[in-house]
Parts: C-alpha cells; structure tokens; sequence
C-alpha cells in the first residue's frame, strides 16, 4: 500500500498529449516546407535564410523552455505571476516607443537575430496572473470589486495590443478571460450582465461599420473596415456613387477578397486526398500570397495537398490536444492548476478557430496564427510553452 502510495505521487507524462504536439510539429515543418520552397530562387537561398530551418530552430528553442517549466512546480511559480505580468504589460507599452512597422502594424521588437512579438507572451502572462488572482475562495468571487478587477486585467493588454494594431490577438483575450471567471466561480449574473452589454456594443459597432454614412463611422483602420465589408459582403462603395467610384470599389473589393477567395480555392480544390506534397497549384502558381501561405494560411496549403484526409489528421490532432487539456483540468487538484489548464485550453480553441475559420470565411480574416503550424518564432515558442504550462498542472496534480 505504501508502494502504491509513492507510485502514484510519481510525477508522470502525458504520453498522447505529447504525441499529438509531435505531430503537429512535424506536420508544421513539412508544410511550412512546402509553402516556402515552391520556387528555384527559395531553394538556392542560403540554408540559415530557408524559413523551414529557423521554424526548426524555434521549435527547438520552445520545446527546451517547456521542458524547463515542467521541472518546477507550477505552485512554486504562482508567487511571480503578477510580476510576469507587468513585465508584459511593459513590453506592450515598449513597442509603441521600439516597435517596428510591418503592414501597417506595429507588433514587433526587432531583437537583431529575431523580431520579437510581446502579445503572443502578454497571453500567457494574462492566463497565469488571471488563474494566481482567480484562486482565491469561491465565496470572495462573489464581491463586485473582485469581478471588475480580473476585467480591468483583461482589458489592458486588450486594449494595448488593440492599438498596435492586433485585433485578433486582442480578441482572443476576452474568451479565455471570461472561461477563466466562469469556471472559477464568479457568480452568472455577472457574466451575463457583461456579455449582454458587450453584445449590445458589437452589434452597434458593425451596424455603425456597415451601414453608417462615412462621417458618422467608429475610426478604424481601413483595412480592418474592408475586412469586416467583405466578410459580410457589403459594397464597398456609397449608395450616390458615381460609377468611376464604383468601378474603383469593385477593384479594391476584389483585391481585399483575394486571400480569402484564393484560399477557399486551395481548401476546395484538394478533393479527398489533395494533389502531394508541394504539388498545390494555389501555391506553386503564386496565387496564395507568399508571406501568407506559410503563415495565416497554412491550413489552405494542408486542406490542397493532403485534401480532406490531412484536415481531418490536424483536426484530430488538435482535438487530442484540447481534450488533454480538459482532462487535466478536471484532474486538477487546485483551483490554480484548473484555472491554468482552462485558460491554456481556451487560449488555443480560440487560435484554431479563428485561423482555420478565416482559411473557409466562417470569420472574418485576422492576422491570428495556428499554434504550431503557422511559421513565426514568437507564436511558436508562446505555444509551446502554453503546452509546458498546461503539461506542468499534469505532472505536478499528485505533488503533495
């Protein structure tokens, strides 16, 4: 009995978590691969300049910081969250002084080897100083005060990475928050307050973006404007147009529907097995943008060469992923560990669907990566440590 005792209080791995983000990597490597080596002048490019290899690189950088986070129980970091939290808070507010602009967007801090992207970080940083305040007794929940404070925590890195701007990365805040505050206890009624007026508010918002007279608009970036215009299939030009006007509205409409239109291409045009390996017309003739088909729409390059059957492969893969998470969830045995594991769960839901939601325009497009799959060093490693964190709660659920 004693035996069994110490057996159990083993730390352990969870051995199908652990094969599904292998498979995903490797998955990643392959099609980051294919979408980038399309052409004769990407494969006579040095071998450090070949995107697959620094993908591999930050695999491997992101894979090392999990391990380490693993090794130290998750309680012995719970004091340090709120410090990890400024520190984010402030590496947001350094990009509007440091950042450096790429389409139209200032996200970034150029680090010399690497560009630096703090939202992907501000999100884990939110998660665990969401779950550090969040555990506290059920019954202090119940305090107005202790409801608005996790919202004002929310709503300022929301509101920072909204500026830079990052509107997916922002949005992808308030479903984690609020499952967070759901499944800690706070009391329904609040919540249903909130997410009734901020229902009210995003109704009025796209009435006003959609269908108010140019000077009455909310201010917005023109590009998010024809976002939203062309998943909802408004006409970009005004009802007194002049058909110069309009001629020059269709054009620009068709040209911010591209991605999209080329994308749903690539998704349908794989059949049920897709043409091979860096065999998509939708990539190879150029038609899926090249900064993007490796990027925000990686999942267009999978759905075409590996059709139905390599969705449905990363689709499960995903699904393993998300319910490990749930399941170690509920076999926490603290309300942090179950907060973290909620958070880090609810985190990547929201990535996969947005980013696979947009490659077949059930939303609206945003520049919102797939965890593990999209190429970028920041989004890479952030996730992967987000899998450290949630793979720690496991590990450390039998640790006292």
């Amino acid at each position: 009995m004693f035996e069994q005792t110490l057996n159990e209080r083993q730390p352990r791995i969870d051995k199908l978590l652990l094969l599904a983000i292998a498979g995903l990597i490797l998955i990643g490597l392959a099609f980051i691969y294919s979408a980038t080596m399309a052409h004769e002048s990407a494969r006579s490019a040095p071998l450090l300049d070949q995107l697959w290899l620094r993908q591999a690189i930050w695999y491997g950088v992101g894979l090392c910081l999990a391990a380490t986070l693993c090794l130290v129980d998750y309680r012995v970091l719970a004091p340090w969250a709120y410090l990890g939290y400024w520190i984010a808070i402030l590496a947001l507010v350094a990009v509007f002084f440091f950042g450096t602009y790429r389409g139209g967007a200032r996200r970034w801090i150029d680090m010399g080897p690497f560009l630096l992207q703090p939202s992907e970080f501000a999100k884990l940083a939110f998660i665990f100083a969401m779950a550090q305040f969040l555990s506290r007794p059920a019954e202090q929940l119940k305090s107005p005060l202790n409801f608005w404070k996790p919202i004002g925590m929310m709503c300022l890195p929301f509101v920072l990475i909204m500026e830079e701007p990052d509107l997916g990365s922002a949005l992808v805040l308030i479903p984690t928050g609020l499952a967070m505050m759901f499944c800690a206890g706070t009391p329904r009624r609040f919540l249903l307050r909130l997410i009734g007026a901020g229902g009210i508010v995003a109704a009025l918002f796209l009435v006003d973006i959609l269908f108010a007279p140019p000077g009455w608009q909310i201010k917005l970036g023109d590009y998010q404007r024809h976002r939203l215009l062309v998943y909802f299939g408004v006409d970009f030009a005004p009802r007194n147009a002049s058909p110069a006007e309009k001629q020059r509205a269709r054009e620009l409409q068709r040209a911010r529907s591209y991605q999209v239109r080329q994308a749903m291409i690539a998704v349908g045009s794989g059949g049920a097995t897709g043409k091979g390996w860096q065999n998509g017309d939708q990539v190879r003739g150029g038609f899926l943008p090249p900064g993007a088909a490796h990027n925000d729409f990686i999942f267009s390059v999978i759905a075409e060469e590996k059709g139905f059957v390599g969705s449905i492969v990363v689709l499960t893969l995903y699904s393993v992923v998300l319910f490990s998470g749930i399941r170690i969830a509920g076999q926490a045995r603290d309300r942090l560990g179950k907060l973290m594991a909620v958070g880090v769960v609810t985190l990547l839901f929201s990535h996969i669907f947005i980013n696979i939601g947009m490659n077949i325009r059930i939303v609206p497009i945003t520049g919102i990566p797939l965890p593990l799959l999209s190429y970028g060093g920041s989004s890479v490693i952030a996730s992967l440590i987000a899998l450290g964190m949630l793979h720690n709660v496991y590990i450390h659920r039998k640790g006292y």
